[in-house]
């Protein structure tokens, strides 16, 4: 189970054979997202098990699921992106039922991530899944 905006990421990523293309549209949808509001970036919407410094702020509307995400580091900066794509819209319920680690595994990211950054989507995750559940 995954988004449209998930599978435009994926069909890129197999589009580029070369890691440093792949590493450079990471950054670039990375970019492309909003910017967080710095007055939200609050210990509360921190992301602890990161490296670098990560803030996730939840919203629900009608019941599907989004959030507002931002990072101090370009990479992660496109990993929140990442994430916010395989997540974004899906009902709150259905967030805790999608196979992140194998939608992820599609990207080949965990054999180009350095421990601490695999450590750190891991966090994002379940972040994520204890907002939607708490939210469900």
């Amino acid at each position: 189970m995954s988004t449209a905006a998930f599978e435009d990421i994926v069909e890129t990523f197999e589009f580029l054979d070369d890691w440093e293309d792949r590493y450079r549209h990471l950054i670039e949808i990375g970019k492309a997202m909003p910017a967080m509001d710095p007055a939200l970036q609050t210990p509360a919407s921190k992301v602890e098990g990161c490296a670098s410094q990560v803030w996730i702020v939840p919203k629900v509307e009608g019941g599907r699921f989004d959030f507002i995400g931002d990072s101090d580091a370009l990479i992660v900066r496109g990993l929140v992106a990442v994430v916010h794509a395989l997540f974004a819209g899906l009902p709150a319920a259905e967030v805790g039922r999608v196979d992140a680690t194998a939608e992820l595994r599609r990207l080949g990211l965990e054999e180009h991530l350095s421990a601490q950054r695999s450590n750190g989507l891991r966090a994002m995750v379940a972040r994520i899944r204890d907002h939607a559940a708490a939210a469900a």
